[in-house]
């Protein structure tokens, strides 16, 4: 690594972590209570405060805003894992139809649930969303044996989507008014409902995902040059593909499970990663895939609930409108992207 290459990457760090703190304390500061940054940082340090402020910036900005950086960052991992196991640069959780399988589990396991039960246990939904994405990835892998062509691939994966969103909208004309409530208002995905004890949950499932992905940066590295390279290296390539797709699964899952499906994050931030670090080595991109993802549905999430306040917009389509532009531009200049 030259001296050159190391300072950028320090550099696009630094900035990174400066945007995630800026991101996150005007989170905390903008709302219909404004709260000056000397008064947060006071209540930071002070977790029983009882005052309105206090409780505001506690019970409902602060676990909002760990729970969209972390899903961020999850997404966007989940994303960059796809695409290398794909080779694919529109690959992503969305696209490939993970997210709508989680959703549909998801949404069978509510509907089943609030039938019979008053509430719906934490677990039992991040079971049915893991169990439901990785019923999406078997169906794409399946086929992806018979079909060589990429394109092809995505295309598949779109319809696979929306198979499994037909399946859904069929559970919701069968349940009642308040089953259908619960669900239209998850699967339009939103952080508002974000509490401590579900960030708590996720972040035991999601951070050891992560740190599991980060530990494959060399296989990930050897496995883009090829697999014949990857085999040479010794990387067992069947494992090593099962824990890409347990990996790329759980995580996709997780969010789905507590946020409901949100598009684009998987498929645009890997992408900007590389082009803010100007490298495809996995050992940069997937921390700073993370810290990027984190940082983007921070802002994601403030222009959700401020565009148009009080009303507030679903965070699926703040991504839509902010990623998909990203991915058509990052699309049409792809060979200025990713080089080393």
């Amino acid at each position: 690594m030259s001296i050159k290459q190391a300072t950028r990457y320090q550099i696009v760090f630094a900035l990174l972590l400066f945007g995630l703190f800026a991101a996150l304390v005007l989170n905390i500061n903008t709302g219909t209570v404004n709260i000056s940054p000397l008064e947060i940082l006071r209540i930071l340090f002070n977790p029983s405060d009882s005052s309105v402020e206090g409780v505001i910036i506690w019970r409902i900005r602060l676990p909002r805003l760990l729970t969209a950086a972390l899903f961020g960052g999850a997404l966007s991992v989940s994303g960059f894992l796809l695409q290398t196991f794909f080779r694919n640069p529109i690959a992503g959780p969305f696209v490939l139809g993970i997210s709508s399988g989680a959703r549909m589990f998801v949404g069978f396991t509510m509907i089943f649930m609030l039938d019979r039960f008053s509430t719906v246990p934490t677990y039992s939904i991040v079971i049915a969303s893991f169990l439901g994405s990785l019923a999406s990835m078997v169906f794409v892998l399946l086929l992806s044996q018979k079909v060589r062509n990429m394109a092809m691939l995505i295309v598949i994966g779109i319809m696979i989507g929306n198979i499994a969103s037909a399946f859904t909208d069929l559970f919701i004309a069968f349940a009642i008014d308040t089953q259908i409530a619960n669900l239209t208002m998850w699967g339009m995905g939103s952080f508002s409902a974000s509490r401590w004890d579900e960030l708590g949950v996720a972040a035991v499932i999601i951070l050891p995902a992560f740190f599991a992905t980060f530990a494959l940066s060399k296989p990930i590295s050897a496995f883009a040059l090829g697999e014949g390279y990857a085999k040479s290296m010794g990387v067992n390539i069947k494992l090593f593909r099962v824990l890409l797709i347990l990996l790329s699964s759980l995580l996709a899952a997780v969010v789905t499970a507590f946020a409901g499906p949100i598009s684009f994050v998987g498929i645009a931030v890997p992408h900007l990663t590389r082009l803010l670090f100007k490298t495809n080595k996995p050992v940069i991109i997937i921390p700073g895939s993370f810290l990027c993802g984190a940082v983007f549905c921070m802002i994601c999430d403030l222009i959700a609930r401020t565009i148009f306040s009080p009303r507030e917009l679903a965070i699926g389509t703040v991504t839509a409108f902010i990623g998909a532009p990203i991915v058509i531009w990052l699309m049409v200049r792809r060979k200025g992207v990713g080089q080393s």
